[in-house]
């Protein structure tokens, strides 16, 4: 079996993202980029990619730089795998990886390297009739506890008012984030307040306090601790990606669970973020760390350093079942994040959407990544 096309599609859904103060719920992505990796067989594999897709689209499509064996470093992507194996997918990887790397290693080169990778891991689920987890090497559960995934309201009763909506379509679990967060301390706690009060005392509550916020170390430890009487499970983002040190300084400061990581990227990023870091809860997303290919190595450092893994993953459902999978392939898996965004990027991406059942959402058994992907929509929303 041989490569024959890799593709990225870039979607476009009505309007641009607006987040409002007081919005009830974010509208998901403008803009998302859908690979597509074929093959001569008649495979092909699926990834979305939440990044800037027509910059990620030139990534791929580029061309071949040199001729010369051993000289690839400024490559497209798409050149450097037409021809090849897709079940090989570590030196693909590797391939890419070293073919991009004079313009690459983070940001959008990787962010590509990811969809692809994920893609690669579908052919091959597909090829052997497997679902994905059972090819990296384990299946613990057949599913995962949800956390609804929304924006911080700008009043306490509204935040009173979503946790009960959220809590009617079956979570037990509820992440606030961004939206008013940040700009007046004093409104913050008293929207935390109010969504634990609503939350009860059996139900999780997860914050997001958004990086965009710049915060010294010592601010991020004050607001971990006007926070920690509310009991948050985990609070996510407090400082800048990169501040590696001021994330030790908080982690080591509180009894809060601090959690970091959507932004980084590959298994060096993620050894700094957890050695140097000294996070409780590492959330690679699969689309921006590296794929399955790194996600996998990222467990294993996790599991070595006894830290949590809990996946990022909010653009769309395509998403959602390859963090399914990966948590599936954890030995201790906590949550799947579940956006709730209703936007069509979020929502019509694949033919039977993922669905709650009691709090948790099942882990896919079909092969690859056993959910299928709507061309129709793709091609509504297609615009390169």
């Amino acid at each position: 079996m041989k490569i024959t096309k890799v593709e990225l599609f870039v979607l476009k859904s009505s309007g641009l993202y607006n987040n409002p103060e007081g919005a009830e719920e974010a509208s998901g992505p403008t803009y998302m980029g859908l690979v597509k990796v074929s093959t001569d067989a008649g495979i092909c594999g699926y990834s979305d990619v939440e990044t800037c897709a027509s910059v990620a689209k030139a990534a791929i499509e580029a061309p071949k730089w040199s001729s010369e064996p051993g000289m690839e470093c400024f490559d497209g992507l798409a050149s450097l795998l037409i021809g090849e194996n897709p079940l090989e997918v570590e030196r693909l990887w590797y391939r890419m990886y070293r073919g991009s790397i004079y313009y690459g290693r983070r940001g959008v080169a990787i962010q590509a390297i990811s969809a692809i990778d994920i893609a690669l891991w579908d052919i091959a689920g597909k090829f052997y009739g497997q679902p994905i987890h059972i090819l990296l090497g384990a299946k613990w559960r057949d599913r995962v506890r949800a956390y609804a995934s929304t924006l911080f309201r700008s009043t306490p009763e509204a935040m009173r008012e979503a946790v009960h909506k959220y809590k009617d379509e079956g979570f037990t679990a509820i992440k606030f984030g961004w939206g008013v967060f940040g700009k007046d301390r004093e409104l913050d706690v008293r929207l935390v307040e109010a969504a634990r009060a609503a939350l009860g005392d059996k139900n999780d509550l997860l914050v997001d306090t958004g990086w965009f916020v710049e915060r010294t170390a010592k601010e991020a430890i004050q607001v971990v601790r006007s926070l920690e009487p509310y009991r948050p499970f985990f609070i996510e983002e407090l400082l800048h990606p990169e501040d590696y040190d001021g994330y030790r300084k908080v982690a080591d400061s509180v009894d809060t669970l601090i959690a970091c990581g959507e932004q980084e990227a590959t298994e060096w990023g993620f050894q700094q973020l957890i050695h140097r870091g000294g996070v409780d809860i590492v959330q690679p997303d699969l689309t921006r760390c590296g794929g399955f290919t790194v996600g996998r190595k990222i467990a294993q450092m996790a599991e070595l350093s006894n830290i949590l893994v809990i996946p990022h993953s909010w653009s769309s459902d395509l998403l959602t079942a390859a963090s399914l999978h990966f948590n599936a392939f954890l030995r201790r898996a906590v949550f799947i994040e579940f956006n709730t965004s209703q936007g069509p990027l979020s929502r019509e991406l694949v033919k039977n959407s993922l669905r709650i059942e009691d709090g948790f959402v099942r882990v896919p058994e079909g092969p690859g990544l056993g959910v299928e992907v709507d061309e129709d929509v793709i091609e509504r929303y297609r615009i390169a």
